[in-house]
């Protein structure tokens, strides 16, 4: 039996941390750049493979978000199938396989001949690459959360983790920002004929960036200690238990998934109706032009990319509990009132600023110090599989639904304020959940054993550096 370190993640010298940060987070980039190009895009997609000929705007955008949800719900897919590869052969191998997949379905979407060059099989194949997407997407979260917080040094999982969200931000800023210089530009007539191909034909050179960044990447130290069979410690604060260790009971992975999820869920629902679904849902809704809709977009992705780092460490100071508490509690109360805000005629091109970039601040004091939440609640035989699921579920049902929802959900009944209806109840069972999260779980090593079902963190807690 050999013997590791008080904490495998003393392991990572030199410049392993900072290069698993960077070859982590540019996948997360890249897919949240294409969700967010595509959710700017989507009254243009929606005319150029849902209603060519015209037809109802709310129809078309209906049609659109359903291909969006069809792949959030591939990505607990996704999750399982490469979260179970990640998790017996390795974080680093899945994530190259994943990046591949993600680059290819993205760059397609770029070249995909619309539905009239085509006819009635280019949104199928619209689709298809959606599911592709999201098959990707699915096996991404949980490799790159499982590089960064295996990573990271002691008292700075919370940090290191923020990094996802913070490129999730960065990724879905950039998207935003591509579209509204498109729409400068160029005609409007260009850029709904070819013009909007342009940010999803990016994606191929940074997709060879992200390979080679990934392609230098070393091996996690505790899954290599897991590979290797190490399952003694030497004594010390922060040591894992001395225990075999074993995958945890599937019925109680199966509990801990749902709960990680439930404990996201406002997190997934007001961070893609604030930041992504906003666009069309102003312009659709309360008659914005494409670029005012877009201007509130970067307004409020830049408000969620300021808070996100700052909350991860802050997290790793006084925990994760009472700052995913505050923004979730605090989304809940403040959603009508924003939201109120932007339907108001009268209230000036400030006010409204203001108003969005509130709501993208406090979306990001729950993504912050969500990554390395969902990271500590799972031992490292499950983890890429346990927090990827979790992650992809939640995703699935209240990101991946929020545009069909709201948008079919207004065209039915009128009602304007479905938005904040939707993030309200989504926020208000996050805060249910999160109660339930114990306050010393940023403290000490990642569960690296699992013993009756349970994960077992260390024998003696220390503080935060």
């Amino acid at each position: 039996m050999t013997t590791s370190p008080a904490d495998p993640s003393e392991r990572a010298t030199g410049r392993a941390p900072r290069r698993a940060l960077v070859a982590g987070s540019v996948g997360n980039f890249i897919e949240w750049y294409e969700f967010g190009v595509y959710g700017f895009f989507a009254t243009i997609i929606a005319a150029n493979f849902f209603t060519p000929h015209g037809g109802n705007e709310l129809e078309g955008l209906v049609k659109t978000y359903a291909s969006v949800g069809i792949a959030f719900f591939f990505r607990p897919i996704g999750a399982a199938v490469f979260g179970r590869i990640g998790d017996r052969i390795g974080r680093r191998p899945t994530l190259i396989l994943v990046l591949l997949l993600m680059t290819g379905a993205t760059t397609l979407i770029g070249v995909l001949p619309t539905y009239d060059t085509l006819g009635a099989a280019a949104p199928w194949l619209l689709t298809l690459l959606r599911i592709l997407q999201g098959l990707s997407a699915g096996g991404e979260f949980g490799g790159a959360v499982s590089i960064m917080t295996e990573f990271a040094p002691p008292g700075r999982r919370g940090l290191y983790g923020a990094w996802q969200s913070f490129t999730v931000a960065l990724g879905l800023l950039a998207g935003a920002g591509v579209a509204a210089l498109l729409a400068m530009v160029m005609s409007e007539e260009s850029l709904g004929d070819w013009g909007w191909r342009l940010p999803f034909l990016a994606t191929l050179p940074i997709g060879l960036v992200a390979l080679w960044l990934r392609l230098r990447l070393e091996e996690t130290p505790f899954f290599r200690a897991a590979a290797d069979g190490e399952t003694g410690t030497a004594p010390g604060p922060g040591a894992p238990s001395a225990v075999p260790e074993r995958v945890a009971d599937p019925r109680e992975l199966a509990g801990a998934i749902v709960m990680g999820a439930a404990r996201i869920m406002g997190w997934a629902a007001a961070g893609y109706t604030f930041l992504v679904v906003m666009p069309s849902y102003l312009q659709a809704t309360l008659n914005a032009t494409f670029q005012q809709a877009l201007v509130a977009t970067v307004v409020a992705n830049a408000g969620f990319a300021l808070s996100i780092l700052p909350a991860g460490l802050l997290s790793d100071r006084i925990g994760r509990r009472p700052v995913m508490l505050t923004g979730a509690a605090l989304v809940a109360v403040l959603a009508f009132p924003l939201l109120n805000v932007l339907q108001e005629p009268d209230s000036s091109a400030w006010v409204q600023a203001a108003a969005v970039f509130v709501a993208g601040v406090v979306v990001g004091l729950m993504a912050g110090p969500g990554p390395a939440m969902l990271a500590e609640m799972f031992p490292t035989r499950v983890r890429y599989t346990g927090l990827g699921l979790a992650y992809a579920l939640s995703n699935a049902v209240f990101s991946g639904c929020a545009g069909l929802i709201i948008t079919e959900v207004i065209k039915h009944t009128g009602e304007v304020d479905i938005p904040a209806y939707y993030v309200t109840v989504t926020c208000a069972i996050s805060v249910l959940a999160l109660l339930t999260l114990r306050g010393e779980d940023h403290r000490g090593a990642l569960p690296e054993v699992a013993r009756a079902g349970k994960a077992v963190e260390t024998e003696e807690e220390t503080p935060c550096a």
